[in-house]
């Protein structure tokens, strides 16, 4: 009984500790109040937004469109960007480098993670991802050791062949690096074109008609918090002939000098007009061009960029001779190469990355830069900002000498 009694008593003042407790610690202001009917909403930014990696639009409807946000994830509009959807929320990496859109299946989509520029802000990813319903769901597939994915390219006449310009780490050496095959969607990976443990590919390019017909450029880059080292003598343009199973380098008319990044493209328009932008010692640095599908090139332009920032080559869809080169100021060239001129970003924000040109009308394009997402109508007399998107990153996070309040 004793015993009894005194487990009662016990109980009865740890019920009172309780209660003392409860009444020691009363609800805030802010728990009396029931907040269940309020939703956040976004309010910014509203001037300007992050910067845009990489933009793909399902060319059977365009008014569907994928934006890859170097720091801020993949969204998606279905209403030619009046709203914009995250979906990429849940997965592992928030760096985009590249987005495709299978040419067969439009509801498959490819992202590269890890953005594939080279400055010091640069965020990393974990390979390769694709979705089968648009953008619903995804699934990692490889290349976890790549950190950065250049380019994405799927044969457009058959979707199980993918090829990936796996970039390789920008701080350190090794990791998966070179040109990645799969000829099974996506289930198993082949190093192609290998490179060596500071080179990786930064672009692959199939030609439209010959799909055997392959284009890779390496770059051999070093990030330092100091200083960046920015080419070396694993940068080259690569061909093959044979849907890679065997490779050449590309060399004459290019430049003998070291090089550092190179941009090119295909002209859609006619796919024996190559051209590149190519970073170069000994003042070859410039606009090459090709008319015979890579075997000779010749320098139009004394034109660079910053290669370790931009350097991406855009060709016209119906055009040959026009070209779009991604720069501080968005530039292009109608005439082949020989002017290459300011395209006009009146009351829009430059450093630019990325272009859709529409193919059934070429005034009309999407730009992804580092304010966020911009469409014009009239070629680039007016621009129409997207406020919408709530994107940017933060660089710094500064505190004041105050002691902080608990």
């Amino acid at each position: 009984m004793k015993k009894t009694a005194l487990i009662i008593l016990l109980g009865l003042s740890l019920v009172g500790f309780s209660q003392k407790k409860d009444k020691i610690e009363p609800k805030t202001e802010l728990e009396k109040v029931n907040l269940s009917g309020l939703k956040f909403r976004s309010i910014g930014p509203a001037l300007t937004a992050g910067r845009i990696a990489d933009i793909a639009v399902d060319t059977k409807n365009p008014k569907v469109y994928y934006v890859g946000v170097a720091s801020g994830g993949v969204w998606k509009t279905s209403n030619s960007g009046n709203t914009f959807d995250p979906i990429f929320d849940n997965e592992s990496s928030f760096s985009i480098g590249c987005i495709s859109i299978d040419p067969n299946n439009h509801n498959t989509v490819w992202v590269g993670t890890g953005e594939n520029n080279n400055q010091r802000s640069v965020a990393y990813g974990d390979g390769v991802y694709r979705s089968l319903d648009g953008g619903k769901s995804w699934e990692n597939m490889g290349l976890k050791k790549s950190e950065h994915i250049g380019m994405i390219e799927i044969d457009p006449k058959n979707s199980n062949k993918i090829y990936v310009a796996a970039y390789g780490p920008l701080w350190n050496e090794g990791g998966e690096r070179g040109l990645y095959f799969s000829e099974n969607f996506g289930k198993d990976w082949k190093l192609i074109l290998e490179t060596d443990e500071n080179t990786g590919i930064n672009e692959v390019h199939i030609d439209p008609i010959n799909t055997n017909i392959i284009y890779a450029t390496a770059h051999q880059r070093r990030r330092h918090v100091f200083t960046y080292v920015g080419g070396g003598p694993g940068s080259k343009i690569y061909k093959s002939v044979d849907g890679g199973k065997n490779w050449k380098e590309l060399k004459s008319g290019l430049p003998s000098a070291i090089k550092g990044r190179i941009g090119m493209d295909i002209s859609p328009a006619n796919p024996d007009y190559l051209y590149a932008l190519v970073e170069s010692e000994n003042d070859q640095s410039g606009l090459y061009s090709s008319k015979d599908r890579g075997e000779s090139w010749g320098k139009v332009n004394k034109y660079v960029t910053s290669g370790n920032y931009y350097q991406e080559v855009f060709c016209d869809p119906n055009d040959p001779k026009k070209v779009f080169f991604m720069d501080t100021w968005l530039h292009h060239t109608k005439d082949g190469g020989k002017t290459v001129v300011k395209t006009g970003e009146k009351s829009k924000h430059v450093d630019n990355h990325c272009i859709w040109i529409n193919p059934d009308d070429t005034q009309h394009w999407i730009v992804g830069c580092d304010g966020g997402i911009y469409e014009t109508w009239d070629h680039a007399k007016n621009w129409h900002f997207k406020p919408n998107l709530p994107i940017t990153q933060f660089y710094k996070v500064a505190v004041d000498n105050e002691f902080p309040i608990l």
